[in-house]
């Protein structure tokens, strides 16, 4: 695939994604449903995810580094997450 054309797929796909979680959170607030401050840190984690992820896809370093890389934050951010869960739910025992 070219660089140009990947770097728009990309690109349309971060916009695609933010426009769909503001259009749920707009939704939600028309229908009178609160919105959790939590619902809004991960509604802005994850567009701020999906930018980082394009802006880096698009830099000039070769794909297999990029791929590496992706899966290794993946990695980390996965473990970080279930450890924070697994803490949570002792303190809540």
């Amino acid at each position: 695939m070219d660089g140009w054309l990947e770097e728009l797929l990309l690109g349309i796909l971060a916009v695609s994604l933010v426009i769909v979680f503001s259009s749920w959170v707009i939704r939600r607030f028309v229908q009178g449903r609160p919105l959790k401050p939590h619902m809004v840190m991960y509604g802005l984690c994850l567009g701020t995810g999906i930018f980082t992820i394009a802006f880096f896809m698009s830099m000039d370093i070769p794909k297999v580094a990029k791929i590496v890389t992706c899966i290794a934050l993946g990695v980390i951010l996965i473990f970080i997450a279930a450890s924070r869960e697994q803490r949570a739910k002792t303190n809540k025992e």
